[in-house]
């Protein structure tokens, strides 16, 4: 699978996926073209790194019902709709269904590559917020029972002491269990701890 940024047309008109697909070219971009939202799905494997140029009408399809089901797949893929008949309750559906941007035809070749960077850019980001939350769940499983029990107390905001009168243990047991904790951790402190673990309970 390769990890390169790929730009996915989807356009019934012959005409605008070549131009697309040259506008792209030159701007040294990988690009896709695709004819019909079925032609796509059959392809697009939803791991590759990309955006979605997206025309909303398409040849017996609608390119915002292609978006929905992107959205039931939790295929992440950062969207430009492009129309040339558009109107409010469209675009209302469009940004709905998690578009970034709303486009009318014809586009010009600048803006429409500056909104292409500024995807390629939001992709960079969101990927490296998701590897960096992956990290922390995989520093959490790597601890044993115990470690889990002494951490999750920790987070609560809890001491050494009272950890231990808690779990019926000393004291010198939990702060061994401790210095375990942060050395799997990554970190340092237990207030350093604590914003790592909120980091993956959305707080």
């Amino acid at each position: 699978m390769s990890d390169e940024f790929t730009v996915f047309v989807v356009d019934d008109n012959p005409g605008v996926r070549r131009s697309m697909k040259n506008l792209c070219d030159a701007e040294g971009l990988a690009v896709e073209t695709y004819a019909s939202g079925s032609e796509f799905l059959a392809a697009y494997d939803p791991r590759r790194r990309g955006c979605l140029l997206l025309d909303v009408r398409l040849r017996r399809e609608s390119g915002l019902d292609l978006q929905e089901e992107l959205r039931r797949r939790k295929a992440e893929l950062p969207t430009i709709v492009m129309t040339a008949y558009g109107n409010v309750p469209t675009s209302v559906r469009a940004f709905k269904g998690g578009a970034v941007d709303f486009l009318q035809k014809p586009i010009a070749p600048e803006m429409l590559i500056e909104r292409i960077r500024h995807l390629v850019e939001i992709d960079c980001r969101e990927r490296e917020v998701t590897a960096s939350l992956d990290d922390v769940l995989r520093r959490i499983a790597s601890l044993t029972p115990r470690e889990r029990q002494i951490m999750d107390k920790l987070v609560d905001g809890l001491i050494s002491k009272e950890i231990a009168f808690d779990l019926g243990v000393s004291t010198r047991t939990v702060e061994g269990h401790r210095r375990q904790v942060l050395r799997k951790m990554g970190v340092t402190s237990a207030a350093q701890l604590v914003r790592v673990v909120m980091s993956v309970r959305g707080s």
